[in-house]
């Protein structure tokens, strides 16, 4: 089967589906060493791992990218010109609340659909959408009904493992006892991680702590909203757009206040004693949320910051993450 891949949460992995090809969600393998496309200065490290994971794959047929980010927009010209896929840029507005954004992403459907025909895709029927969508929201109601009982970084590979592989393999809610939240429990948010990046959870249980809440771009923030199971029936494309343009909320949003109220409310329990926010260092859109999110969270901060060099952050990290643990204990 066809295989197209992508990075950007807000697009659905039940259209591709729904088109008899199969969407792989990937998540880079790590922040450097350079590939094919050498790192230069003032790009976002993840958008250069991920252009050379692009360039490096030889399963995929196509690569879509989308416009919410402005390094993913200046990734995508260096697929244009050195990449054999068959590449797509979505636009996806900034702003959502009006009727107009909506209809344009729901437009922008429709000629991604168009692309994935030419890929070797089929127009699919609203049923055929429909069931596709039935499936991958019943997979993600099992990963999330599953975080009490998985480790923080099984349940972090789990939410990375269904936006690659999909529906066929996800964990099982109902098996094993709950995960006791031993240590400081804390909240990471921020843009996505990279694989080799999973080790922060690692980190943090090591000196004391454990991420109960994993709200980056990779974690449980970035799926879409439940589907409305009439609305699936109903006018299913329309639903698939809603669920995704009005529920996976973000910082580069306009208003972005969806974030905060997302991220207030699965704070609601009170648990959560720290927050990490973990940015690159050249994403500007992040880095202006910093002392909002200080204000407006109410508990300690630590804000970490990733640049080009995989062995810095591996050096500092640990450190700045055991200190901040030992203010808390």
């Amino acid at each position: 089967m066809n295989t197209i891949i992508y990075s950007c949460p807000y697009v659905p992995a039940e259209w591709i589906a729904a088109h008899g090809l199969r969407p792989s969600r990937i998540m880079p393998e790590k922040i450097g060493p350079p590939g094919p496309f050498a790192l230069v200065e003032g790009l976002c490290p993840y958008v250069h791992s991920f252009v050379n994971e692009v360039l490096t794959d030889k399963c995929a047929c196509g690569v879509i990218v989308t416009t919410l980010c402005d390094q993913m927009r200046r990734g995508f010209d260096v697929l244009v010109r050195r990449c054999k896929l068959a590449a797509f840029l979505m636009n996806v507005p900034h702003t959502w609340q009006s009727v107009n954004a909506q209809k344009l992403y729901v437009d922008e459907l429709m000629r991604l659909g168009r692309f994935l025909v030419r890929l070797g895709g089929k127009s699919p029927s609203d049923r055929a959408l429909s069931e596709v969508m039935f499936e991958y929201d019943a997979a993600r109601a099992s990963i999330r009904a599953a975080r009490g009982h998985l480790s923080a970084r099984r349940y972090a590979e789990a939410i990375a493992g269904f936006g690659r592989d999909g529906p066929s393999d996800v964990p099982r809610a109902a098996s094993g006892e709950r995960v006791s939240v031993a240590g400081v429990p804390l909240a990471i948010i921020g843009g996505p991680l990279v694989r080799q990046d999973l080790d922060i959870f690692d980190i943090v249980e090591q000196f004391g702590g454990r991420i109960i809440l994993d709200a980056t771009e990779t974690g449980e923030r970035g799926m879409p909203a439940p589907f409305d199971r009439r609305g699936v029936r109903d006018e299913p494309l329309i639903e698939l757009a809603r669920a995704y343009f009005d529920g996976i909320p973000d910082a580069s949003r306009r208003p972005n206040s969806e974030l905060y109220k997302w991220f207030k409310n699965e704070l609601a329990g009170g648990l959560v004693r720290g927050v990490i926010f973990r940015r690159y260092v050249w994403c500007d859109t992040w880095h202006a949320e910093l002392c909002r999110m200080r204000d407006w969270v109410g508990l300690p901060v630590l804000d970490i910051d990733v640049g080009g060099s995989r062995e810095t952050h591996r050096q500092r990290a640990p450190n700045r993450i055991r200190s901040f643990l030992e203010t808390l204990q």
